[in-house]
């Protein structure tokens, strides 16, 4: 029966960024539609470990507990994604917590996602406008080019396709699928277009397009389904045509 079952968790943990990692177990009394979050939370609620032993509440990051926000990222179970819909009932005990190695960590489950931010400056992932007043109703985006932009503005800086690419680790600059998606979409909006030899060029560097392997992880990883291989493709022809704009010298921004 429900109340006679249990959960257990291996977690691996880390109290400080330049400390060792270790292991702690512990064992939850199962509830039904448990996820990795709810559990966590009452673990913090009542810190002791599977040997009785109290210990130190985890330390992670959460948000908006419906896949939205992308802060609660962490591998669960080998695999990255969003511990807010990590079901217990569809995961394989014992259930292993562990933070994203792509991030330095900062303690436990809690990593400084700074890599990837600073990659979206890098590439300027933003609209620029002048001033802070009513500047009237933008451009408008035909239909079709709407739909596909729309998927990319699903993206929520969540870590997962960084986290899931072999090309993403600490000896390579490469800033990853996520800013690289955001190239394009900006880049394919009317008012975001005025900065597109900017942001392309941003890219064309060392850290950029070029160190993509194309493992195609990000894809397969990717809790919003987004397109990210689509765009890198997409980015792999607007940067040669960029380049040779360069060469030769163009009028046209």
């Amino acid at each position: 029966m429900a109340e006679n079952k249990t959960v257990r968790f291996i977690i691996t943990r880390q109290d400080t960024p330049d400390s060792a990692p270790y292991e702690e177990e512990f064992v939850l009394p199962y509830r039904t539609n448990m996820n990795v979050i709810s559990a966590l939370m009452e673990i913090r609620r009542n810190p002791v470990n599977a040997k009785g032993e109290k210990t130190v509440p985890i330390s992670w990051d959460m948000n908006c507990l419906e896949e939205v926000c992308g802060a609660c990222s962490m591998v669960i179970n080998g695999k990255p994604r969003q511990s807010c819909t990590a079901l217990v009932d569809q995961l394989e005990q014992p259930i292993r917590l562990a933070p994203m190695k792509t991030f330095t960590v900062v303690r436990d489950l809690q990593v400084d996602r700074s890599r990837m931010f600073d990659s979206l400056k890098r590439v300027k992932a933003w609209i620029p406008i002048d001033g802070t007043y009513d500047l009237g109703p933008g451009p408008r985006m035909p239909e079709k080019k709407r739909q596909w932009a729309y998927e990319l503005s699903k993206c929520m800086t969540c870590g997962v396709c960084l986290e899931a690419c072999p090309n993403v680790n600490s000896k390579s600059d490469f800033i990853g699928p996520a800013p690289l998606s955001q190239v394009r979409l900006f880049n394919a909006h009317p008012t975001g277009e005025m900065n597109k030899a900017e942001r392309l060029e941003a890219i064309m560097g060392d850290g950029g397009l070029a160190n993509c392997g194309n493992s195609q992880n990000c894809v397969q990883s990717c809790p919003k389904g987004i397109p990210l291989t689509t765009s890198i493709a997409a980015l792999n022809r607007d940067t040669s045509i960029q380049a040779f704009k360069n060469f030769f010298g163009s009028d046209q921004v």
